[in-house]
């Protein structure tokens, strides 16, 4: 195995850590049990390999350890990690979150959720980048970050859906970088969207001490609760005629956007007020209610849309205490035609159609793996408004699925810092549940201990981490802004945010701020001001 001239360095007289990391001496070492605060059967380095590629468009150097850390349970799979560890390593590291199932390791040289264009991602920074696979390996037969089938397993479905994995990588990658460097990092940080943006609540709720500074972008916290809604979604789009066609979805969008657009005093096809925009589809019912084509919606399509853009709350208790999930802003700017993650081609169904939207495909395993632990389970059997036999299941769920404690004073209490991000125009996971999770970290912290140590933006025409053809493609540098706030005790302000497909900016504004255009270059963050 190769190595770079000066690896191996020790601190140097000063006490200051080495920047070169020790590669080949990290090949196949133990990581010991004790080393990680939640039980696990040690683990293993399986590599340390030197590798020096492009990064941001820098070439940089780095030692690419992969290591396994063993389950308790002999059944389930093995935590499978990965540490880029950076030469001229600045000090600190920072762990990335996964998505959907997760099943594959994040790249560890890709950037933070939302990240800045023209900028360099963490790894060109010389952070020291660490993530995992969360607890078991997606079949590489399934559709990217779909395969629940880990869930019939107890530790593995913790290790996922507790969280539990994070805490185990993160210790485990802290004693690697330890060995690797002669020092812990100076500060250490989570980034995530979705799934990550979840996993990053979970380890500012669960390990308050863990992380110095968080940033949570468009996250799932409440999973459970979001199954049961798009499970209802399922039953409901899976009757006859229910179903709005791409054509029907591009005419709804079209009319909302057009109806919307101007509220925030300038037509530029992004809805910045959506707080203001209530669409009526009832506007567009074909004559008599009956499908008649692209230009219209029936009564059966305009039931299910507003259906897909209202709150569900089931009539029953579960043990996380949640009660609803609010629904998605299909009537205020969100796009349910978004590849992969939108609401596809086809109608719910069983078997589930690889062509229906990611929400439905996600009932689908969850029903299988999670719920009932049957492969053959029609996922359309299982009725959240009614799920019988299934409840107890259900709520011993949602205590592991809705990581829903709203008291961060301890993370506060520790120095964390939170930047929470969401895009007003998300059609995977609504920006409703995150404002309501915002307003209730609020209320148990109070309005200035919540703004002392949070942020909460919401990106107008932004959708779930700028998949296909966003209105607006969110870039913004939230881990400069995270860096200042952490280690020089400087919050942000005057963030801008980025459209990195259409070339304009805008000011991101603290909820419940939204860009209110005001005079000059449309195209141009001083050209606003954030509104209330």
């Amino acid at each position: 195995m190769s190595q770079v001239p000066g690896a191996g360095a020790s601190p140097d007289r000063a006490g200051r850590p080495a920047t070169v990391p020790v590669c080949g001496g990290l090949d196949g070492l133990v990581i010991p049990a004790s080393v990680m605060s939640l039980p696990t059967g040690g683990g293993r380095v399986e590599s340390a390999t030197v590798r020096t590629g492009l990064v941001s468009g820098e070439t940089i150097t780095y030692c690419q350890v992969d290591a396994d850390l063993f389950p308790v349970d002999p059944a389930a799979p093995a935590i499978t990690m990965r540490v880029d560890l950076p030469y001229d390593w600045n000090g600190k590291a920072l762990m990335f979150g996964g998505g959907g199932y997760n099943g594959t390791i994040p790249d560890l040289t890709g950037d933070v959720p939302f990240g800045p264009t023209g900028q360099p991602a963490p790894l060109a920074r010389r952070y020291a980048t660490f993530a995992s696979d969360s607890g078991h390996r997606q079949s590489p037969t399934a559709p990217p970050s779909l395969d629940g089938s880990f869930g019939v397993n107890d530790e593995a479905l913790s290790n996922f859906a507790a969280g539990d994995a994070l805490k185990k990588t993160r210790d485990a990658s802290l004693f690697l970088v330890r060995h690797a460097y002669g020092a812990r990092p100076a500060e250490v940080y989570f980034a995530g969207g979705s799934t990550g943006g979840r996993e990053a609540l979970v380890v500012a709720q669960r390990w308050p001490t863990a992380f110095d500074g968080v940033i949570s972008a468009f996250p799932a916290w409440n999973n459970l609760s979001e199954m049961l809604y798009v499970g209802y979604l399922a039953q409901l789009l899976s009757r006859p005629g229910a179903f709005p066609g791409v054509d029907q979805q591009t005419l709804l969008y079209d009319r909302v956007v057009q109806a919307c657009d101007g509220l925030d005093g300038v037509k530029d096809n992004v809805v910045s007020n959506p707080g203001s925009c209530h669409f009526d589809p009832r506007t567009l019912r074909c004559p008599k209610g009956t499908d008649a084509g692209p230009t219209c919606l029936s009564d059966a399509q305009i039931r299910a849309v507003t259906a897909m853009s209202a709150p569900f709350r089931w009539p029953y208790r579960i043990a996380s205490g949640e009660k609803e999930y609010p629904g998605f802003p299909f009537l205020a700017g969100a796009d349910m035609r978004t590849p992969f993650l939108g609401f596809g081609t086809s109608a719910p169904a069983n078997p589930m159609p690889v062509t229906s939207g990611y929400g439905m495909q996600f009932w689908d395993q969850w029903v299988k793996y999670f719920l009932t632990r049957d492969l053959g389970h029609n996922p359309l059997a299982v009725d959240p408004r009614n799920p019988g036999t299934w409840l107890a299941r259900i709520s011993r769920l949602s205590t592991i699925q809705d990581r829903n404690d709203t008291d961060l004073g301890p993370f506060a209490r520790a120095g964390g810092k939170l930047i929470l991000l969401h895009g007003a125009a998300d059609e995977l996971v609504s920006p409703y549940s995150t404002t309501d999770y915002y307003q209730r970290v609020r209320a148990t912290l109070g309005a200035g201990p919540t703004h002392a140590f949070l942020r909460y933006y919401v990106v107008p025409g932004a959708n779930h981490a700028n998949f296909g053809t966003p209105a607006f493609a969110a870039a913004t540098d939230s881990l400069s802004a995270l860096e200042y706030w952490v280690e020089k005790d400087e919050p942000p302000v005057g963030q801008v945010v980025s459209d990195a497909l259409h070339h304009r900016t805008r000011p991101l504004c603290a909820y419940p701020g939204w860009p209110r255009y005001r005079a000059g270059d449309p195209d141009t963050a001083s050209s606003f001001v954030c509104a209330h």
